[in-house]
Parts: C-alpha cells; sequence; structure tokens
C-alpha cells in the first residue's frame, strides 16, 4: 500500500473560451512532470476559464482522450474540471479524475454559483464522488462547494479533499480561511488549485493555491500567486497517527444527502 503520493499543483492564466489553446499551453506543462509525480491537480474550467457561454464551445473538443493521453504518458492522474455537453444537449461543470490506465471518474459541480448565473446554464451535480488512486482516496470538489461543508464532510473516511476553482481576488481571504477549515474539520488532507490572470470579464484572481495537512498545517509557501507548478508530497502515515491520537471523527454527525 503506497503510504506516500506526490501531487503537483499547476497555477496558471487561462485563455479565455479557448479550449484548444488552452490545451496545447497545458501540454508543455504536463510533459514537463511525466514521470516526477502520481497525481496532477488543474483549475476549474482550465479549457476556458469560468465562462456561461457553453453552446459550441463544449462540444468542439475531447477532453477525456486528451487527459487520457498525458495520464498514460506522464504515469499519473489528473484531475481539473471543463464545462461539458451531456447526451442530452444540456451542460455541467464537471469534474474528471483520469487515471494512467484510462479509467476515469467524474464529478458534476453539486453547487452552482448563482451570483454567476452559474445554475441558469449549467445542471448540478446529483451526488458526491470519491475516487481511488494508489489505495488513496479522494473527494471531488469544485470551486462553490467550499462555501457548503455538510457536501464534503468525511463519512467515507476519504484521505484527500481537492478542490479545483476560479476563486477570485475579492474574495480569496474566504479561499484560504475555508480550504485550511475543510482539511481540520475533516481530518484529511485538503488540496485546493486555482488560477491566476484575469477572464473575459474582467475578473482577477489571484491564486494562493494550497496543500493543508489533517490539522491544518500549509504545505506551500503562503499566499502563492504567481503562475508555475509546484509539487508536495502526502503522507498517509500522517492522516492515521493524528485520526488515531485525536478521534475527532468518531464524534460525527449521521446524516443522509438528498
Amino acid at each position: 500500500m503506497p503510504q506516500k503520493l506526490k501531487v503537483s499543483l499547476i497555477q496558471t492564466q487561462l485563455i479565455w473560451e479557448e479550449p484548444l489553446k488552452n490545451m496545447h499551453a497545458f501540454d508543455q506543462k504536463l510533459e514537463a512532470l511525466y514521470g516526477k509525480t502520481d497525481l496532477v491537480i488543474l483549475p476549474e474550467m482550465f479549457t476556458t476559464g469560468f465562462s456561461m457561454n457553453p453552446k459550441e464551445i463544449a462540444s468542439s473538443y475531447s477532453i477525456y482522450d486528451w487527459m487520457k493521453d498525458h495520464a498514460m504518458a506522464g504515469d499519473f492522474a489528473i484531475y481539473g474540471s471543463v464545462m461539458f455537453e451531456k447526451d442530452t444537449g444540456d451542460h455541467c461543470n464537471r469534474g474528471v479524475f483520469m487515471k494512467p490506465d484510462g479509467d476515469f471518474m467524474v464529478y458534476d459541480k453539486r453547487h452552482t454559483f448563482t451570483l454567476a448565473g452559474e445554475h441558469e446554464v449549467y445542471d448540478r451535480g446529483e451526488k458526491p464522488v470519491i475516487a481511488e488512486y494508489k489505495d488513496w482516496t479522494f473527494n471531488l470538489q469544485i470551486c462553490y462547494d467550499l462555501r457548503f461543508p455538510v457536501y464534503s464532510r468525511n463519512t467515507q473516511d476519504y484521505d484527500v479533499l481537492i478542490y479545483v476553482a476560479n476563486w477570485p481576488v475579492p474574495r480569496v481571504n474566504a479561499w484560504d480561511a475555508l480550504l485550511k477549515a475543510r482539511a481540520i474539520e475533516n481530518m484529511a488532507y485538503c488540496i485546493g488549485v486555482n488560477r491566476v490572470g484575469t477572464d473575459g470579464t474582467g475578473m482577477d484572481y489571484s491564486g494562493h493555491s494550497q496543500v493543508y495537512d489533517v490539522l491544518g498545517h500549509e504545505l506551500l509557501e503562503q499566499a502563492w500567486e504567481t503562475e508555475g507548478t509546484q509539487t508536495v508530497e502526502l503522507d498517509k502515515e500522517n492522516i492515521h497517527l493524528n485520526r488515531k491520537k485525536l478521534r475527532f471523527l468518531e464524534d460525527r454527525d449521521t446524516f443522509t444527502l438528498t
């Protein structure tokens, strides 16, 4: 059972509503990680930025094959979200967790961001998703989900909570605070990957991608605001020892999500 896991966070600018250009830019970033990491995490809507214009764009490219090719070549898993057109013709903000063997899981964003009208354009997801990889378990989340702790409550004893985001500068303090809180209350690693730069609506993003351990300690430099890639190593022993010493999860409430 792998006790340690290398995770790489790609914090970058995104080209507005240009899937192929963004995918080309990520080609180089992903190729630089081939054979060097176990899991790569990309921002929310990494092919377009946080756009409310999925018609024609969402169906203009194939994300599964592209992610599979990189995952297989790099021998790592990849998680990020994209605007996605379903068989019904409706759209969703879909997180894709692609493994090196081509197996994948999808998580459709549950909490659509009403302040930007996301609920009028994208269907919301119906259920939480736990992905498994290298004997680690991951709760897959997207951006606005961060504000709703019930949906991430650790009733499944997962190891890692992942948030991919386009979280803007005016509310970045909430991003910092809530990521740390989610790690502490769930006694799990919590990873948040945000973008930088300015999108097509004029909204600015300052990154602050971060990894917290089960006690809320930061694994990266504080307030990381530049474009780039950083890699950290997660240690399952950190989870086991702290959960054994501090049995807070044993006192958690039971409930059913609807």
